[in-house]
């Protein structure tokens, strides 16, 4: 027997959701449109187990939806997360899917032997707010329409406003057991889309005001809480014939919201404010907003008391709001909004000193630290650390990559970074980060159990006109991931590209070039201080790159690198990492 289907299993929801039934141990088959591979990766990247699955090709938008008219007919369950979401939608392609479609799944339902319940998403604006529901209007799958001028609406949300009329009519009157899910923005791993276009607006310096006003509520639910609901609700009789307004009331007002993103992150707030009366009178160009956007950015409120008391019921616990959003925006900007990979390992912002401080990794028991040159961040050492033989802890260094500035400087930055270590690892630095690491070593030489220098900058001449990063802060912002990669000579790859991505920030190559400037000024000073590390000190340098300078201690030469060995040889510098940690014990 197949105890549920899930259309639109490829999706967002519908692959978590999947993922979810799966994991309370039912036979679930995943309706998808398109190639079964993408959702089976993902599946299978997210620790799922398969076995119970079988995947089928459906097209809702065709009655029958192009499966076998005798197949399935003992599914339980049936959830339809299949819509057509984006804004500027033409309108036939919107209905085709969320209307048509939508009521083809429901009619593919009613000629099921079994059908236990019909489960809808639909969406949290598409039916009455909490007016409505002091009416007595909201809460049953019957609830009354909003008053929104239908002319503002793009075709969206239109469409799924006429969905959602459609599909209670028809399930009552061919009596399919219909249950209604009206989710609110569902944030987690994979939603790029919606809100998290404004918080790359934050991210990049490109949100001068909050739209709306102070009491603008754009409310979220995690896409753990929204799975683990729709997963339960075909278990309870009694949410037969609801519709549940699936959010969290504690969501911030907008303003508060993004005023919480940015201290997070470590960036500026807006400080202003556009009502959206405005914002429909200013050219898009001005405004960067979608105008079927502008409906979301409402006052109201919505009837959420059946969805709470259902989740009570059933030990449903929602996840802390501002702990949702937190992660949430760690994971638009490891992703860097959708352009990138998370990392494996653990990644978000810390307070480090008085930097907010990009991390990623073992944040406590690590055995290897690693600090980054310029003009690279942390992911600089992703191949380096996949290859070494314990855990490790990359920062983003203070007011460089992802991290926020620090006005206490770089050396009690990372005397703040390696105060909360329960161990005492090998700390390796390239480059710039050479001299705060040498400082740090001489002043806590318990705190460490080996020092490695990678191309330190202060043993080799200043690069002068050379060097690539001797540019005006107006055209380093301006280069693209492949002229950098050219400009260093290191192939291109994810670390350039978030490197080039964090040059474009607000003062992203000002602060590089800075940085560059302060190193290069301290060179004399740390040469002295090499001479006497109460600590074993190993020198790496690529062979293309060799140190100008005689030094007191052992030097690697990496043969074929130049000044990024990490980047161009990770599998060297890991062999050298770990001879070191291991012969440092």
């Amino acid at each position: 027997m197949t105890d549920s289907i899930v259309f639109g299993a490829a999706g967002f929801i519908g692959r978590a959701l999947v993922a979810e039934l799966l994991g309370r141990g039912r036979h679930v088959a995943a309706a998808v449109r398109g190639p079964a591979e993408p959702l089976l990766s993902w599946l299978r990247a997210s620790g799922a187990d398969t076995g119970r699955l079988t995947v089928v090709t459906a097209d809702i938008t065709r009655p029958g939806l192009g499966l076998p008219p005798d197949g399935l007919r003992d599914v339980r369950d049936v959830y339809n997360c299949a819509a057509r979401f984006a804004f500027g939608l033409d309108p036939e392609q919107a209905r085709a899917v969320n209307v048509t479609g939508a009521l083809n799944v429901l009619d593919w339902t009613a000629s099921r032997d079994s059908v236990r319940r019909l489960v809808h998403l639909s969406g949290y604006r598409v039916s009455a707010g909490e007016g409505a529901a002091e009416k007595g209007a909201a809460g049953k799958a019957g609830a009354g329409r909003r008053a929104d001028d239908p002319g503002r609406l793009g075709a969206y949300e239109s469409s799924k406003r006429e969905g959602d009329t459609a599909v209670r009519v028809r399930a009552a009157e061919l009596g399919v057991p219909l249950t209604i899910a009206n989710p609110a923005t569902v944030i987690g791993p994979g939603q790029f889309i919606g809100l998290a276009s404004l918080v790359g607006d934050l991210w990049r310096g490109s949100l001068h005001a909050v739209p709306g006003n102070a009491r603008t509520f754009l409310p979220v639910v995690t896409l753990e809480h929204l799975t683990r609901f729709l997963a339960t609700v075909p278990e309870d009789p009694g949410a037969a014939g609801e519709a549940y307004w699936i959010l969290d009331d504690d969501t911030p007002k907008l303003p508060g919201l993004i005023a919480l993103l940015a201290r997070h992150t470590g960036t500026r707030p807006p400080r202003g404010r556009v009502p959206v009366p405005l914002l429909r009178l200013l050219p898009r160009r001005i405004t960067r907003a979608d105008p079927e956007t502008l409906s979301f950015l409402s006052a109201d409120r919505y009837p959420t008391r059946s969805a709470t008391a259902f989740a009570r019921a059933h030990g449903l616990r929602i996840p802390p709001v501002e702990e949702a959003l937190r992660g949430w925006a760690d994971h638009l900007v490891a992703t860097r909004f959708g352009a990138a990979d998370a990392p494996a390992r653990p990644y978000g912002f810390h307070q480090v000193a008085d930097s907010r401080t990009w991390l990623v990794g073992e944040r406590h028991r690590p055995d290897h630290v690693l600090l980054h040159g310029l003009p690279l961040d942390s992911d600089s050492w992703t191949e380096v650390t996949g290859r070494l033989g314990g855990p490790a802890l990359a920062a983003d260094l203070p007011g460089l990559g992802r991290s926020g500035p620090s006005g206490e400087g770089m050396d009690a930055w990372l005397t703040g970074l390696m105060r909360p270590l329960a161990t005492r690892p090998l700390l390796t630095a390239h480059s710039l980060a050479c001299g705060p690491a040498l400082r740090y070593v001489r002043r806590h030489p318990d705190r460490v159990r080996g020092l490695v220098l990678i191309a330190p900058a202060f043993l080799r001449e200043p690069s002068g006109r050379r060097n690539p990063l001797r540019l005006r802060a107006s055209a380093l912002r301006r280069v693209t991931p492949a002229d950098l990669a050219g400009a260093l000579d290191v192939p291109p790859g994810p670390a350039i590209d978030s490197a080039a991505a964090a040059l474009h920030r607000p003062r992203g190559a000002a602060r590089v070039l800075a940085a560059l400037r302060a190193a290069e000024a301290d060179r004399a000073s740390l040469r002295r201080e090499l001479r006497d590390v109460p600590v074993p000190v190993t020198l790496v340098a690529g062979a293309a790159d060799p140190l100008t300078h005689p030094s007191p201690h052992p030097v690697v030469a990496v043969p074929g690198a130049g000044h990024y060995p990490q980047l161009t040889h990770p599998g060297t510098v890991a062999r050298v990492l770990d001879e070191r940690f291991r012969a440092a014990a």
